[in-house]
């Protein structure tokens, strides 16, 4: 292994090269910085392209355990948004009493679109509240969701028409990119609320702006955006009052990053003696093996 003066790291979202939350790590100036180990959610980054140079890229995703400060957050903005609270707020700063009224979400449908560790943990919260559970997801996720007691739906648009809260809880992949659409956006109630702390392009580019001023669903709640960091106050899903917002935060927490940080400089200390660990990409380790 070469020096691990050498080795380019980056944690989670934050780069030393660009903003937070680019969904697509430009693969061209990692190699440009002479790279030779690379540790973050494979996600971020053309994995292929790495193997063909010879990078390593070490990931820890946590296998079994989820990430309890996005699923937290995923649950304080669907109270948030269902009872107003920063509407109410700013209402009682500017010496106004009571604007509005909220939504009780006992006995209401939360449906949660993607089952996998947070989405799970986010469909715990709300059974835990008496919500009712509806799952959407690939089969095999399906099965897991059964198997927790929760009911399934039959299609996307069954899902999207029968839930009150739908949570979208997808890593965002090329199968997943725009999987929701402004079809499903249209199928949702007046009264529904759509919840985004995964990725933004999750959903049609523009789908949801238009879905909010045809009025389907009602409001919306998002900690995630097309161009990250989002510094336009301009930008048109601000301007909804009965939008709920908040800068990717899902993993900012002092427990989060004592948990990433640790795994960033645990892959370090183990790429530099030569061990490396989380590797997504082994192959490169057989080549370089194989070249003695």
């Amino acid at each position: 292994m070469r020096h691990v003066s050498r080795l380019i790291w980056r944690a989670r979202d934050r780069a030393a090269w660009g903003s937070a939350g680019h969904e697509d790590f430009d693969s061209r100036r990692l190699f440009r910085h002479g790279a030779h180990a690379c540790l973050l959610p494979e996600e971020h980054i053309d994995v292929e392209a790495c193997t063909r140079r010879g990078v390593v890229v070490s990931s820890s995703q946590h296998a079994g355990t989820p990430s309890y400060a996005a699923a937290e957050l995923t649950w304080a903005l669907i109270l948030a948004a269902a009872r107003q609270l920063p509407q109410q707020m700013a209402a009682l700063k500017a010496g106004k009493w009571q604007i509005g009224v909220g939504t009780t979400l006992r006995a209401k449908t939360l449906g949660i679109f993607g089952y996998g560790r947070i989405g799970a943990t986010v469909a715990g919260y709300g059974k835990a509240f008496g919500m009712n559970v509806l799952a959407w997801a690939r089969e095999q996720s399906l099965e897991r969701a059964r198997a927790d007691g929760y009911a399934t739906a039959r299609s996307q648009a069954e899902f999207f028409e029968s839930c009150d809260v739908v949570s979208l809880h997808l890593r965002l992949v090329a199968a997943t990119r725009h999987i929701v659409t402004a079809e499903d956006l249209a199928r949702m109630r007046p009264t529904a609320m759509l919840v985004n702390t995964s990725r933004a392009p999750l959903i049609e580019p523009g789908a949801l702006v238009a879905a909010l001023r045809a009025g389907r669903p009602g409001c919306a709640a998002v900690d995630v955006f097309e161009d990250e960091p989002m510094g336009d106050p301009d930008l048109p899903l601000l301007q909804f009052e009965q939008v709920v917002a908040t800068p990717h935060i899902g993993y900012v927490t002092r427990e989060e990053y004592e948990t990433q940080f640790s795994d960033i400089f645990d892959q370090i200390l183990a790429f530099a003696a030569g061990r490396p660990i989380n590797v997504v990409n082994p192959d490169v380790l057989a080549a370089t093996s194989a070249r003695g």
